[in-house]
């Protein structure tokens, strides 16, 4: 399938956007942990967080988590703590050549029972639930957060808690923070005890009323759109979002702020979901350095956003985007080359763009790579780019379903090739 996608002339529109995947898929296991019944409110409703819903609310012995890959690190470290139950955990083929060892290692050590069914390192997985002692546990800091995470969170039913010291650079920072508070949220006390010491009271959750914020990753897009009109009086307003919100990527308000993006809620009350508009401000930097490291997912809007801005830039901190649905560093590379840009990388850690061009070549359309966020962050440039094709776009499925429904709501032309 392919899509021929025309920007509309003028943007002014209020999007609902989904709930926070990140969120969703934390309370979602805190509360399985918490043995609760009433799951949280407003979750999301993307391919990643039903897997979970699915393997939580039927529990059946092969678990095919799909391309979810928060899914797979989270799942394993739940499942070595169900007592009595073995389950495999397994995905797509991509997700089969997506490490997992250093995981594996660290649950081993605190004492679990797992074993590869295939390669060495990667999934399928076969896990044995029982009692895991906890303690003192050391691993990488630059390891995906998904990893710390999903050990952060089995540490209040773990006998002894846990003590996790992180070795080293710590990558991902706000979304390791983003767990302890969902944690919080539920009763946990865990909490960092210094700058690279998180320490998980043996503490039981509590079940509790919980309502999922909406997702600022999929607001980025919007942004990025934003940045991308050139009429004065364009005007987005989004919902569900909130001033202060735990979520990483809400950085994306002050990022865009230096690419002409001014924003305003209309409440500022903590803890209260609340609409935020987006208007033009008209001051743009010329060049723009940044360092992902800590939000690594909103690369991509901003590789597309500042080259077709003419903003030069010089990205650091993407390490893990070479570990992702795809290797994005390449993806972005090649696909960038469609749209008539030339991306250079460093290090496999760096990319920069200083302004060299070469010929666009759409006829083939945009590849996606199994990869949500190339469709998601390459669809924008519709409003600088005639003929802007997107192949295999259901691939937003996976964090934003409703993502081409909302396109049209904002006078979006979509045609089905």
């Amino acid at each position: 399938m392919q899509y021929h996608i025309q920007a509309p002339r003028q943007l002014n529109t209020t999007i609902k956007l989904p709930a926070s995947k990140s969120i969703s898929n934390r309370a979602l296991i805190i509360h399985a942990l918490s043995g609760g019944k009433i799951l949280p409110e407003n979750l999301s409703d993307c391919d990643d967080t039903e897997v979970i819903i699915h393997a939580l609310q039927h529990n059946p012995y092969e678990i095919d988590i799909k391309a979810a890959g928060t899914a797979m690190r989270f799942m394993t470290a739940y499942l070595s703590v169900k007592k009595g139950e073995e389950h495999v955990l397994t995905g797509t083929e991509r997700m089969k050549h997506r490490p997992i060892g250093v995981l594996v290692d660290a649950l081993r050590r605190l004492g679990a029972d797992i074993s590869y069914v295939g390669e060495e390192g990667f999934p399928p997985l076969r896990i044995k639930g029982r009692n895991l002692q906890g303690g003192l546990l050391e691993v990488p800091g630059n390891i995906s957060s998904q990893y710390i995470s999903a050990l952060l969170m089995i540490g209040p039913v773990l006998d002894q808690g846990l003590t996790l010291k992180l070795k080293g650079d710590i990558i991902s920072r706000p979304y390791i923070d983003l767990t302890l508070w969902t944690m919080r949220e539920f009763g946990a006390y865990a909490d960092w005890s210094d700058f690279e010491t998180i320490t998980v009271d043996p503490k039981p959750y509590q079940e509790r009323e919980y309502y999922i914020e909406n997702d600022w990753s999929a607001a980025s897009y919007w942004y990025e759109m934003m940045a991308l009109t050139d009429h004065d009086d364009d005007e987005i307003r989004l919902t569900g979002l909130m001033d202060g919100s735990k979520q990483g990527d809400s950085s994306v308000r002050y990022i865009f702020s230096l690419l002409g993006i001014k924003t305003q809620f209309e409440t500022k009350q903590e803890g209260i979901p609340t609409t935020v508009t987006l208007r033009h401000s008209h001051h743009c930097v010329p060049r723009l350095e940044y360092d992902f490291t800590n939000s690594p997912d909103l690369a991509q809007t901003f590789i597309v956003c500042c080259a077709l801005k003419n903003v030069h830039f010089h990205f650091r901190g993407l390490s893990t985007l070479k570990i992702k649905e795809t290797d994005r560093i390449e993806a972005m590379k090649t696909e960038m080359r469609k749209l008539g840009y030339v991306i250079h990388d460093v290090n496999d850690s760096e990319l920069y763009w200083d302004g060299e061009r070469c010929e666009p070549s759409m006829q083939m359309g945009i590849d996606t790579y199994e990869d949500h966020r190339m469709a998601l962050s390459i669809a924008p440039a519709a409003f600088k780019t005639e003929g802007l094709l997107i192949n295999n776009p259901k691939v937003v499925s996976k964090s934003y379903p409703h993502f081409w429904d909302d396109l049209k709501k904002a006078q979006f032309i979509i045609v089905e090739k």
